[in-house]
Formats: structure tokens, C-alpha cells, sequence
């Protein structure tokens, strides 16, 4: 009569019982490397204190390694070391200022070797492109975006399309594109706006919040992605958001979400590992200046470092490995 048992199966012979505990290996590690916060983040820092800061995976105040003698809107670390600021404007900069500086060293100071004098009410925004130009937004009673060759000469300047009345309020982080194209947020328009070379208005992305008008949803950042879609700090509605290739909303991320951390969404970066650095201007709950959170929206690491409202940042290393520039931002 035969066994009804099972037969039993030979066991895995070892080299297969390898490969497939190094894959489960492999594939935990790939995980665990999209969500994790750890290791040493250098960055810039931009508001009311400009400097550059090795944080430590415990999120304290950082060992500051450089700083710059006054408030920014925004920069960049280049490739070569350089810093790029957008300059708040004051005693030094009455309209505000542009400015690219080599950093001294070894007893050698500071050196600007590149500037931009403001000449309306601010200059919000800086991006050097790959061809060596440099874009820049202005605010004012005639806002406008301005590309400018490494000599001073306007090679394109057009009129933005927002509102003229509260200047401070009209745009903050452009950004030329490698299709030619310039994406620029406007504040108090509740509006991302592409245009083309010419100024002419090429789409719109509405941000306000569907079903609830009274939320500022001011778009701050406006950050292409490779897909096609925007993601979007929208600071003082307190949330981040990205938009699909017809501007609709797919993800967000808000102050309810992270118990409070985000307050006043307005620098913002997307990380190589996915996940979304934010910083929160007015401060988050218990301090923090800057968080990361996953795309599923959990807080992986958070600073909360006793220092001014952050405005933007770059995140430029992490690890000791460079960002891929241009950096997300």
C-alpha cells in the first residue's frame, strides 16, 4: 500500500542556501537604505544665518565649517566648492544682491568673483546652469526673470506673470530646465508658472488645496521631476506636495502628518534615496529647523539646532559622497 506521507525534499544544497540568503540580504539593505537617515549631511544653510554645517545621524546643532556675514534667500555649494547666495537685501545690498564666492582657506580670504546688484526690491532666487549663466528672479514693481552671462550681459529678461502689489510676495525659487523652459512659483498667486525664452506662459499649476480655499497654500519651491511631475514646499500651508504632469496632487505630506514638524513648508529637497528634506521656517514642534521624511511620509531624522529660521538649504553630501548636482531643489 503505498505512503500516504509527503515525500520529503532534499535539502538546499549550500551554494543555493547562499545566493539566497545574499539576495534577502541585498534586498533588506536596499530597503533599509531608502528609508535610512543615518550618517553626516553637509549643508548650506540660508535665512538668517548663512553657513555651512557638518550635522551629525543625532540631528544636533553640527560642527559649522564656513558662514557668510549676512541673511539669504537661497544657495548652492557648486561642484567646485564655490557657494552661490541669493542675498537678503540691507545695508549692503539695497535691492538685494547675487553672488557667487570662493571660499579662502589656508590664511586666504573670501573671494567674490561673480555679482548681481538688485536693483527693484529683492532678488529671491540664484541657479548657475551647466552652461555657466546664471538665473535669477527680482521682485519689485516690474517682477521679472533675468538669465545673465559670467561677463554681466542680459541674455534673456521677461516680465512675470503675478501680482505687482505686495513685492516680497511674488516669487521665490525659478529654475531653468534643460528643455530651455523656466519654472517659477508665485506666492500670493497660488500659481507654479513654465515659461518659455520669450515670457510667454507655457502651463499653470494651481496650489491651493481642493475643498479648502482659506489654507495659504503659497507655493515656495517648485522642483521638476524625472517623470514630469512638481514637487512643491507650500509654505504657509504648512504641507509639501507633488503634483502629476497635469498638476494634479498624488502625494503630500503636511503638519498633521509630522506631529507638527513642518511649520511654514519652505525650502525643500528631494533626496537621492527618495525621501524629502523640508525645512520649516517658523520652526516645528520642539525646535526643528529641518526634517526628512519617507515617502510614506514618516520622520527619519529631524534638526533642531538653536538657530535662526532656516529659509532654504542644500543638501550637498551625505556620507562623505556628493548629491548628484544639480541637487532637487
Amino acid at each position: 500500500m503505498p505512503s500516504l506521507s509527503r515525500p520529503v525534499r532534499p535539502p538546499l544544497r549550500a551554494p543555493l542556501c547562499a545566493l539566497l540568503l545574499v539576495m534577502a540580504l541585498a534586498s533588506a539593505s536596499v530597503a533599509a537604505a531608502a528609508e535610512s537617515a543615518a550618517g553626516h549631511r553637509r549643508i548650506l544653510v540660508c535665512g538668517g544665518r548663512t553657513a555651512i554645517v557638518d550635522i551629525g545621524p543625532d540631528g544636533g546643532a553640527g560642527r559649522v565649517e564656513w558662514t557668510w556675514p549676512g541673511a539669504t534667500r537661497e544657495g548652492w555649494v557648486l561642484p567646485e566648492g564655490n557657494v552661490l547666495l541669493a542675498v537678503s537685501k540691507g545695508p549692503a545690498a539695497a535691492g538685494g544682491a547675487a553672488v557667487e564666492i570662493r571660499r579662502g582657506g589656508d590664511g586666504r580670504p573670501d573671494e567674490i568673483v561673480w555679482r548681481y546688484e538688485g536693483t527693484q526690491a529683492e532678488v529671491n532666487s540664484i541657479q548657475k546652469t551647466p552652461a555657466g549663466t546664471y538665473v535669477l528672479t527680482e521682485a519689485g514693481p516690474n517682477p521679472r526673470l533675468l538669465e545673465i552671462a559670467a561677463d554681466g550681459g542680459v541674455l534673456v529678461a521677461f516680465p512675470l506673470a503675478c501680482q505687482k502689489p505686495n513685492a516680497h510676495m511674488q516669487t521665490r525659487m525659478a529654475r531653468k530646465h534643460p528643455d530651455g523652459s523656466y519654472l517659477v512659483p508665485h506666492l500670493l498667486d497660488f500659481a507654479i508658472v513654465r515659461y518659455d525664452r520669450s515670457g510667454k506662459e507655457l502651463s499653470r499649476i494651481d496650489t491651493h488645496v481642493a475643498d479648502a480655499p482659506a489654507i495659504n497654500s503659497w507655493p515656495f519651491t517648485a522642483i521638476a521631476l524625472d517623470d514630469g511631475g512638481i514637487l512643491a514646499g507650500l509654505t504657509n500651508g504648512n504641507r509639501v506636495v507633488e503634483f502629476d504632469v497635469n498638476g494634479q496632487p498624488r502625494w503630500e505630506v503636511t503638519a498633521a502628518d509630522t506631529a507638527g514638524a513642518i511649520n511654514d513648508a519652505c525650502g525643500v529637497q528631494r533626496l537621492p534615496n527618495g525621501n524629502t528634506m523640508i525645512a520649516s521656517y517658523r520652526i516645528g514642534k520642539e525646535g526643528v529647523r529641518l526634517l526628512e521624511v519617507s515617502p510614506d511620509k514618516r520622520v527619519v531624522w529631524t534638526w533642531q539646532a538653536d538657530v535662526p529660521g532656516v529659509h532654504h538649504f542644500h543638501v550637498f553630501e551625505i556620507d562623505g559622497q556628493p548629491v548628484p548636482h544639480p541637487a532637487r531643489r
